[in-house]
């Protein structure tokens, strides 16, 4: 008689929450693509393109977030939830200036610094230093963006600094977020995040308003919204059915999506330079990856030791 498989309820929400992270990738790929296409092939202002991100933002929120999107808490988290938000706001500006010039390739090699750059910050700014092993793996994740600039052997485009500038500000909108999701329940946290959009990105997006020519930019305007609204939500419906150290690695798919719409859509040809360094970016990550996991699993054992000391400890 052939022996009956026995479901593993752990395991099929791990793979549901690949699943979303896959699928989570792809939004972001999507959104990218759209703001540069809107930006480089229709040249309508970013300032413009990042309003229309945050204002269907606002829309997707409160068609699919119903009722918590549009209640955002008032207590005296609120102005770090504003402080997270204004650094979604200058990550999302910053990136869309550099897609307007780069390859979207290009772009994603360089932004996968991101993780590395969060285990950096959270010493200074959590408390939560890291060794040697990891510290070295950070080093060569800088490297790997250097050579995808390659400075002093070609050109380095001026954009490339926007997007380490937009690198950095979403490694510390990591950190915040990491900070009030012990306080904020998702819902609060998204929420914030397109409706301080709105509200400082009005004025510059009325000043350098353009009408679009074609209306079907009607339409690529509100998936800004829904791309990137629905790829953070899977993000957090992710992490919510397995752990980020098992989810991490599917984030580097995006050089995937992003060097097929780039091909697809304007005809990039990822360069040798920018598969070499996304490489040693996508390894230092994974590494850094491993090292924690290995950190995680040794904590876990000696919380087990101490709890079987404390078990068999004779009475005093």
């Amino acid at each position: 008689m052939a022996p009956r498989l026995v479901s593993n309820p752990y395991q099929n929400q791990v793979v549901k929450a690949i699943g979303l992270m896959v699928l989570a990738t792809l939004c972001i790929a999507a959104l990218d693509t759209t703001a540069k296409y809107l930006t480089d092939t229709h040249k309508l202002p970013v300032a413009q393109v990042v309003w229309m991100r945050f204002v269907w933002h606002v829309v997707f929120s409160a068609v699919f977030l119903w009722p918590f999107a549009l209640r955002p808490r008032c207590d005296r988290r609120s102005p770090r939830q504003v402080v997270r938000s204004c650094l979604m706001i200058v990550t999302t500006a910053l990136n869309f200036i550099a897609l307007k010039y780069l390859q979207l390739d290009q772009n994603i090699a360089i932004f996968f610094l991101m993780p590395l750059l969060v285990a950096a910050l959270s010493g200074p700014l959590l408390g939560e230093w890291v060794g040697w092993h990891r510290a070295s793996a950070i080093f060569a994740g800088f490297i790997g963006v250097l050579v995808v600039m390659h400075p002093g052997i070609g050109d380095v485009h001026w954009a490339m600094l926007f997007t380490l500038g937009a690198t950095f500000g979403y490694a510390l909108f990591n950190i915040a977020t990491r900070y009030l999701a012990a306080y904020d329940p998702p819902a609060v946290t998204q929420t914030y995040t397109p409706l301080v959009g709105v509200l400082i990105m009005t004025p510059p997006g009325l000043l350098y308003w353009q009408w679009p020519d074609q209306w079907w930019v009607w339409l690529l305007f509100a998936s800004l919204g829904f791309w990137g609204g629905l790829g953070h939500w899977i993000i957090i419906l992710a992490h919510r059915l397995a752990p980020a150290n098992v989810l991490a690695p599917y984030i580097y798919l995006g050089l995937i999506w992003m060097s097929a719409f780039g091909f697809v859509i304007f005809d990039h040809v990822p360069t040798w330079w920018t598969i070499a360094g996304a490489a040693i970016v996508i390894l230092a990550g994974l590494y850094l990856l491993a090292r924690e996991r290995i950190a995680e699993d040794r904590e876990r054992k000696r919380g087990a030791a101490r709890s079987a000391g404390a078990e068999f400890e004779p009475p005093q």
